[in-house]
């Protein structure tokens, strides 16, 4: 008997959730494939880690515990009488698989700097159709769902909705490695109350204050952690030593950067040029890349882009004040003359140092509602659902605003 070279059912050993089995040999193929290989290079949280040391876990972490939990919800679906054929399950696994697939370094300051216009959804789906060929068409009907054009929407649901795998997977995980206990949701028990009505992925009426707590631990996430504000303070920083970077690159400075990064640089991208040759350097570029730069960065003859580079990585980041009013141009502009004096910097070049912007966090949205399905089969929106009053304050956008300046 020929002996099988390669074991493509392989066991993982996830800090969360124990021991998680690959599903199947293609899911372990596309595992496998470099463009999934990168998400072990980007982290999960951006710079989480300059607050909560123990945030470096990556994109490629949360991908493999989100296809355990989708594991879990066919299980459950399945048991409740769902149909749901075996084209439709492994569809499921390869859509949640990849969802992140299209995130750049750092995750999110990448789409407001050197690539502009296009999402990291959209960069996804380029990947996917890329994959999809690679693969001979077996990718077609995850694309489908992940698109939202398969005619079953609650498969679309579990993949992107209030209440989807990736939120259950990255709540409890980014709650493990900050240590910040109020986002540990039960998942498990989420998972075990959905069912399936009229088409909508609903939670069961017994599920509800699981739904609750899932719903408050996500608003006490954001502000906590997320939207911290020395988390925010960084990003907007590394953002701003990006966009230096690209400034200089256009005015022809020479700067120290990897082919990848060099191309992003010196090439003005967005959604209408982002072609194959485009996504084939994209898919090389992570962290490492931007980290290394920055490093060298910090020795750059331009004073702008050297003294916010040191300031990355000496974790020496500007002041952040926080507030619920806008702050005024008049509050902006003294800011900006004080510190030109100091720092012996134009008005043009302070606005990388002292700028203001407002966050938003919005824990639910009624647009999209969760459905509780009580016991006589009717199907009610969690926030009329439920008996907590706060759960009504969470359909409300809150606003706050940030200035930031040197200390």
């Amino acid at each position: 008997m020929k002996k099988n070279k390669h074991n493509k059912l392989k066991v993982l050993n996830d800090p969360i959730y124990g021991f998680i089995q690959i599903p199947n040999s293609l899911i372990f193929d596309i595992i496998e494939h470099p463009y999934f290989q990168r998400l072990r290079r980007i982290t999960q949280m951006g710079f989480s880690n300059l607050v909560y040391p123990g945030a470096n876990h990556t994109r490629f972490h949360h991908a493999l515990g989100c296809v355990y939990l989708m594991e879990k919800a066919v299980r459950v679906l399945r048991f409740k009488q769902v149909v749901i054929s075996e084209e439709e399950e492994i569809a499921l696994y390869i859509a949640i698989l990849l969802h992140d697939i299209g995130h750049g370094a750092f995750s999110h300051a990448l789409e407001h700097s050197i690539v502009s216009g296009i999402s990291h959804e959209e960069i996804s789906l380029k990947f996917m159709h890329k994959l999809n060929k690679e693969f001979k068409g077996k990718l077609d009907l995850a694309i489908e769902i992940f698109e939202g054009k398969y005619n079953r929407n609650f498969l679309y649901q579990l993949i992107s909705s209030q209440l989807d795998i990736d939120r259950l997977d990255y709540l409890k995980r980014d709650s493990f490695y900050t240590g910040v206990t109020e986002g540990n949701i039960s998942s498990d028990r989420l998972i075990v109350m959905m069912n399936v009505k009229n088409d909508e992925l609903v939670i069961e009426q017994k599920g509800i204050y699981s739904v609750e707590k899932f719903l408050i631990a996500r608003r006490l996430m954001y502000w906590q952690v997320y939207l911290h504000k020395t988390g925010l303070v960084a990003e907007n920083m590394l953002v701003n030593v990006l966009k230096r970077a690209k400034y200089l690159a256009e005015k022809g400075h020479e700067l120290y950067a990897s082919n990848s990064l060099n191309y992003f640089l010196y090439h003005q991208i967005d959604q209408n040029n982002f072609t194959k040759d485009t996504l084939a350097k994209f898919s090389k570029l992570d962290d490492y890349d931007i980290l290394s730069a920055i490093k060298e960065w910090t020795n750059h003859s331009d004073k702008v882009l050297s003294l916010l580079s040191k300031m990355i990585v000496n974790r020496k980041l500007l002041k952040i004040e926080i507030q619920k009013n806008p702050f005024s141009e008049l509050q902006i502009n003294r800011k900006k003359e004080k510190f030109s004096k100091i720092l012996n910097l134009t008005p043009d070049e302070m606005n990388y140092f002292v700028f203001s912007q407002k966050i938003e966090n919005q824990a639910y949205k009624t647009e999209k509602p969760i459905f509780i399905l009580n016991k006589k089969g009717k199907l009610k929106d969690i926030a009329k659902a439920s008996d907590q009053l706060n759960l009504q304050a969470l359909t409300k956008p809150v606003v706050k605003y940030f200035i930031c300046y040197p200390k």
